[in-house]
């Protein structure tokens, strides 16, 4: 009990204010709570059972690197999706409760491989021989930060209109897929032209992206 306990304080206090609670807020204001919650949730047992299942083995085996650098290109993109926007209309009920569990799963379960958050699962584990307690401990402390990350994001929402949330959104996911890529991307890659040209690349998708997005919504408020 007194891991458990334990294990959900530091990840909460380890979460507060990292880059995965800001992704609740920016998601709540997208997506239902409960389908929010339910993509936290599937990504952080599953981020956080390897974790404990292979230890340090993440660390010296794998090339998390490559993961890194793979989830700061996917946080580009998501942003990018944000702002050409999506279309719902016609869809079930079950369509639109999966697609955004879904989306939420694979986004925080990229973001938390090599996050502070999976490394103190991994030391936790490595220290105490309780396996489902970690597990269970982490898991917790993880709802428990992202839940009031979701909370702020749904009061935001009702305040703030949904064009400037959608910008703040896509803008929060490219700066934090820019950020991702400085860090892990090698050294002798980070070139002043092969930045430059990054950039460039992305302002043209999103200058593309948000005339298509406001000549799609001009369209739609002359119906």
């Amino acid at each position: 009990m007194l891991i458990f306990l334990g294990a959900t304080v530091m990840v909460v206090l380890a979460e507060m204010g990292d880059k995965t609670q800001l992704l609740a807020m920016a998601f709540a204001t997208r997506f239902p709570a409960k389908a929010v919650m339910w993509g936290v949730f599937l990504a952080t047992i599953l981020n956080h059972a390897l974790a404990v299942a292979l230890g340090n083995y993440l660390g010296t085996s794998f090339n998390m690197q490559l993961v890194q650098m793979i989830a700061a290109a996917s946080f580009i993109l998501f942003g990018l999706w944000t702002i050409r926007g999506d279309s719902l209309d016609g869809e079930d009920k079950r369509k639109m409760i999966l697609g955004p569990i879904m989306t939420v799963a694979v986004a925080f379960f990229f973001a938390e491989m090599g996050d502070k958050t999976q490394l103190a699962t991994v030391a936790l584990a490595a220290k105490y021989d309780a396996p489902l307690a970690t597990l269970l401990g982490t898991t917790t402390g993880m709802l428990i930060a992202d839940a009031l990350g979701i909370y702020v994001g749904i009061v935001a929402g009702k305040k703030i209109p949904e064009r400037v949330i959608k910008w703040i959104s896509a803008l929060t996911f490219i700066a934090f897929g820019y950020i991702g890529l400085y860090t892990s991307v090698p050294k002798e890659y980070l070139s002043v032209p092969n930045i430059s040209i990054l950039i460039g690349l992305t302002l043209g998708a999103v200058y593309f992206l948000g005339r298509q997005n406001s000549g799609t919504a001009l369209r739609e408020s002359k119906r």
